[in-house]
């Protein structure tokens, strides 16, 4: 009987090391895989600081940049005509505005608006007004520039002739690109949702006096990633709004749109 015994079995030194280049370029492509998945998750803040986010609030809500501060005061403005024209229930009404900042403002914007309004019912007495609006612009301030567009439906109460205050609730959104002063590395696209709660404003005045909004950022940064922030907003007796944003809080001139952190 033939006895088989084991023999060692040499591999070519040139076969191994395509081995070791194949297994390297496995690794390397396993890690920039990872790399871009790591990148495509917002992060918080990261690439767009915490006052430069700050400063994309402050235009979405001031007089200085055609925000929520100019949509409510239209909004009211149209209510105070509809009560005052004693319109009945179901008036519609629809209006297209080009609206410009002043020569040598410290922001400077152009936009256009186009809005609906609808006269709403409690039983047969008009008690509250719809507002729609679709807009496009831009503008340019101290801190930071934008290209946007965006929406907003707001529900005006306080068409009563007993009430002292409207009452506005509803949502703006503005969407576009940001190009920040601050950090001039930091341009690219930006989404902000406002949610109003309450926002009041006296009668006759039309002046805001208190209400409150929550708030959501997101968008990205080209070679950077992705950011997300949220907050809060408190509309203040003074012509103020205070932004807490992730913790930090700030003040925002709603007529100049400055904010200051406090």
């Amino acid at each position: 009987m033939k006895i088989c015994q084991s023999s060692n079995v040499v591999i070519n030194p040139f076969i191994m090391k395509k081995i070791k280049l194949s297994f390297a370029a496995v690794l390397l492509l396993a890690a920039v895989a990872c790399k871009k998945s790591n990148n495509t998750t917002p992060t918080t803040g990261g690439n767009v600081s915490n006052q430069e986010a700050a400063d994309m609030v402050a235009g979405s809500i001031s007089l200085n940049s055609n925000g929520v501060a100019n949509v409510a005061a239209d909004a009211s403005l149209n209510a105070s005509i509809f009560v005052s024209t004693h319109a009945s229930c179901g008036t519609t009404k629809s209006d297209s505005i080009s609206r410009q900042s002043n020569p040598n403002a410290p922001f400077s914007y152009s936009y256009k608006l186009k809005y609906n309004f609808t006269v709403d019912c409690d039983g047969s007495q008009p008690d509250s007004l719809s507002s729609n609006l679709t807009y496009s612009g831009s503008f340019n301030g101290p801190n930071m520039s934008s290209s946007n567009s965006g929406t907003s439906n707001f529900t005006v109460n306080g068409l009563l002739p007993g009430a002292s205050n409207f009452v506005i609730n509803g949502e703006y959104k503005r969407a576009g690109s940001f190009s920040s002063k601050i950090d001039t590395s930091n341009h690219g696209n930006s989404n902000i949702d406002i949610v109003i709660k309450s926002l009041t404003l006296a009668k006759p005045s039309r002046n805001i006096v208190s209400g409150t909004a929550t708030i959501s950022i997101t968008g990205d940064v080209p070679r950077k990633g992705s950011f997300s922030y949220t907050g809060t907003l408190v509309f203040n007796n003074n012509g103020t709004a205070t932004l807490t944003l992730n913790g930090t809080v700030y003040i925002i001139n709603l007529a100049s749109g400055d904010r200051l952190k406090v």
